[in-house]
């Protein structure tokens, strides 16, 4: 009888012991256990999620301080805005538009729904003539062969609403325009990059501004044919007209090269000769094309537009020249 009563009191005394030590120990007695399983689909499916969901601006999202951002904004281009310029030039006429009436849904009179805001019609209307003369005069001195026609094609590529709109987007002005649309349209980032020019002007002058035009719109021509951006119709006529300027005979097309003649794919290389002196060389699937093509090749050498022409002078522009210059023909 008092064994039993020992082995039971020893017993208990080892479940105690077990109990006070907690869960660790009983896991223990038990072994070790499984690892857990990661969720490996988890971050797949947050960012689709992420991706499926609404375009947001950034001001309804937390943390945001409009004048902070506005002062950031000039800090980060480096550049020395007027703060009620640079506000002024985010201001879009849609803005003010969709705000006042708004307002007076709200039952508010016609006095009171009226904002208190400039929209950026003005600095707009300063920025864009200013760069359009500002680069074509850029082209001029970096390209003097090239005719007026194809400087105001660059130029309105350059000022085109496609390229300035990407431009702006990296400078985050999609987050700053205040418009009654988002995603902000091609045509108010447009608007508000021209403003934002003419802030500037007003701020610091036309020799930053344009180093401002420079630095963020002329690198877009890396990479780009002249014909791609400039359609002439008739390159060969054109041709004839400079070589005539120049006091140089008709170039006369013969064919150099060909492969494949009696197949669907054609190739022909036809040459242009001045002189007896072969002046370009152009292929195409016909004669026809190929003849323009080596028309586009000497019209490339006349301008000094070639693949391996000198790269762009970013160095510091001599005081006071063409921004001047610009702002006179303005």
């Amino acid at each position: 009888m008092a064994a039993g009563l020992g082995a039971l009191l020893r017993a208990s005394r080892r479940l105690l012991a077990a109990a006070g030590a907690g869960p660790g120990a009983v896991r223990a007695a038990h072994g070790p256990a499984p690892p857990r399983a990661k969720k490996r689909w988890l971050r797949a499916y947050l960012e689709q999620q992420r991706l499926e969901a609404p375009p947001q601006r950034r001001s309804e999202q937390p943390g945001w301080d409009y004048h902070a951002e506005i002062q950031a904004f000039s800090r980060r281009l480096q550049e020395d805005f007027s703060l009620d310029l640079l506000k002024t030039a985010f201001v879009n006429p849609c803005y003010v538009e969709s705000e006042e009436a708004r307002r007076r849904q709200l039952g508010l009179e016609a006095g009171a729904a009226a904002l208190a805001l400039r929209d950026n019609g003005e600095l707009c209307a300063r920025g864009l003539p200013f760069a359009r003369s500002q680069l074509g005069r850029c082209l001029q001195a970096a390209h003097p062969a090239l005719p007026a026609p194809g400087t105001a094609a660059l130029v309105a590529f350059l000022t085109g609403p496609e390229l300035v709109a990407e431009v702006s987007r990296g400078l985050a002005l999609q987050d700053l325009a205040l418009c009654a649309q988002f995603p902000v349209p091609p045509a108010v980032l447009h608007r508000t990059f021209f403003a934002v020019v003419g802030a500037l002007l007003g701020s610091s002058g036309p020799e930053r501004t344009g180093i401002f035009l420079r630095d963020f719109l002329m690198p877009h021509l890396i990479g780009k044919d002249l014909f791609e951006i400039w359609e002439v119709v008739n390159p060969m006529g054109l041709l004839v007209e400079e070589l005539t300027k120049r006091n140089i005979s008709s170039p006369e097309p013969r064919i150099t090269r060909q492969l494949g003649v009696t197949t669907v794919l054609p190739l022909y290389f036809v040459g242009l000769y001045c002189d007896k002196k072969m002046i370009a060389e152009g292929p195409g699937e016909t004669l026809l094309a190929a003849e323009e093509e080596a028309a586009r090749v000497a019209l490339r050498k006349l301008y000094g537009y070639t693949e391996n022409r000198r790269p762009w002078d970013y160095s510091k522009p001599k005081q006071g020249w063409t921004a001047e210059k610009a702002i006179s023909s303005n």
